[in-house]
């Protein structure tokens, strides 16, 4: 009795990139994982070829027995949910909105690694979202679920900077490894006893809804600051675009300044060691990495020694 109390058997659903580290450090420190949960192998990448997730794939590797429900809520995975029977259920980017079944039987809860600071930007892309809108800090937060979005009690949760170039890419590995740390210590606190639950302040939330293409569209007449937020908050994937004689291009690395301009939005200019700059509401933007639709990433100096604009050219 004193071993499962010390090291409580864990159920853990997640699906994305984000949720391997968690799982992970889970592993490594010899918690018994009764059983990993995760989405049904779907098309993936650019080929759209079925594919498993990137949690499937590590679950595998480490001999752990893979669930992957179409829903969570059906009798069938609940039915394999009795039977497991885990003390606790760990959740990192899984994507299904759980059951009250699942939140509310485990012994010691079910706990989610959120990537913010919660209650600011609950929901399904607060990473993205975050550099977005231009943040200067952020964190993640372990919850104890609830069957609210994001809402329920903080357990732990750490802050951290956020670097002034830092894309998409670069804050969801940083917090992902954040997130398994802090995971890591939160069971340990749950199992002794020592965690203190902590309301969220509603009246402070806010939402960071799932992206959609147009989100990712640039806007040139906007401040040189907020194109560039756009472009890191979207950087590597799904990506920021604009559209360059009716082919979309992606721009992955760009650098900004803040100038009195004449020139109209988007109004294509020369190229410079900066990279080609490109008119904005209050400045240049210089664009430095770049893809166009059906061709490779590169610099745009290489992009530009294969294609050519024409003089006075602007982005639509």
């Amino acid at each position: 009795m004193e071993s499962r109390r010390l090291m409580p058997k864990i159920l853990f659903m997640g699906t994305s990139e984000f949720a391997v580290p968690s799982l992970a450090i889970l592993i490594r420190n010899g918690y018994p994982i009764v059983g990993v949960v995760t989405q049904p192998d779907r098309p993936r990448g650019r080929g759209k070829m079925v594919q498993p997730s990137p949690v499937t794939i590590f679950a595998e590797r480490n001999n752990l027995s893979v669930i992957q429900p179409e829903h969570v809520r059906d009798k069938e995975f609940l039915d394999v949910f009795r039977n497991l029977s885990p003390d606790v259920v760990v959740v990192a980017a899984f994507g299904q909105i759980l059951p009250r079944e699942i939140i509310g039987t485990p012994p010691m809860g079910c706990v989610n690694v959120h990537p913010s600071l919660l209650p600011k930007y609950r929901g399904a892309a607060p990473i993205n979202w975050t550099l977005i809108h231009g943040e200067e800090k952020t964190g993640v937060t372990i919850i104890l679920m609830n069957e609210g979005m994001d809402s329920g009690d903080i357990l732990l949760q750490e802050e951290t900077l956020i670097g002034p170039e830092e894309t998409f890419g670069e804050l969801h590995d940083r917090l992902s490894k954040m997130g398994a740390e802090l995971l890591l210590k939160t069971i340990g606190m749950i199992v002794e006893g020592a965690i203190k639950r902590i309301h969220q302040d509603l009246s402070a939330a806010t939402y960071a809804r799932r992206l959609n293409k147009e989100d990712g569209r640039i806007r040139w007449d906007n401040n040189v600051a907020d194109i560039i937020n756009l472009i890191r908050g979207l950087s590597p994937s799904p990506c920021a675009y604009t559209f360059l004689e009716g082919n979309k291009l992606k721009i992955f690395t760009v650098r900004g300044e803040e100038v009195s301009i004449t020139e109209p939005a988007g109004k294509i200019g020369r190229e410079t060691e900066k990279g080609l700059h490109v008119a904005a509401k209050n400045g240049y933007i210089y664009l430095y990495d770049v893809q166009l639709e059906n061709r490779k990433r590169m610099s745009v100096h290489d992009f530009l020694r294969g294609y050519r604009i024409a003089p006075g050219a602007t982005f639509e």
